[in-house]
């Protein structure tokens, strides 16, 4: 959905709100990351390697998700993730995803898969959920029509951020 700014929030600009809204800001002005990071690099051999099975990397209208698979007659949708310790990011990224769905006219459940840890969490969107994600949405769209992005504060996850020279270079 474009707002009245003509701006479309994506799962990209969720995930990377709920880290660091400067980098959200970098992401909606066309700004890259060094795309040579290791945790990019490794990002991208979980995306090809793991859940085979499954169909992967599926754009629906403006969505990309890591994998989709159908389970008893129902859909359901999974965000891969390299560890628990983003679980809260991948958490929202997916509820966007299945808000967004759902927007379409669309049920899916979703899974949040960490393949290193074996492990995996169900996420069903519900009332508490459309809610924090309108929310979100509102929050990003007003971040990203602002002229300047928000002045960089060290976050713990700086250290990984394929952005880190854009703030403290």
């Amino acid at each position: 959905m474009v707002d009245r700014n003509g701006i479309k929030v994506t799962g990209t600009l969720i995930n990377s709100y709920v880290v660091c809204p400067r980098q959200t800001w970098l992401i909606a002005h066309q700004m890259i990351g060094n795309q040579e990071d290791s945790n990019l690099e490794f990002g991208r051999f979980l995306q090809e390697k793991v859940y085979e099975r499954e169909k992967k990397e599926l754009t629906v209208g403006h969505l990309k998700l890591d994998v989709m698979k159908s389970k008893d007659g129902e859909l359901i949708i999974g965000e891969v993730k390299k560890s628990s310790a983003s679980r809260e990011i991948a958490f929202m990224q997916l509820l966007f995803y299945l808000y967004e769905l759902k927007e379409m006219g669309i049920d899916a459940t979703g899974e949040l898969l960490f393949p290193e840890e074996r492990r995996k969490e169900i996420v069903v969107l519900n009332e508490e959920g459309i809610i924090k994600i309108e929310q979100l949405k509102q929050e990003i769209s007003i971040l990203i029509t602002q002229d300047l992005p928000p002045v960089p504060r060290k976050l713990k996850w700086c250290k990984n951020c394929s952005f880190r020279e854009y703030c403290w270079a």
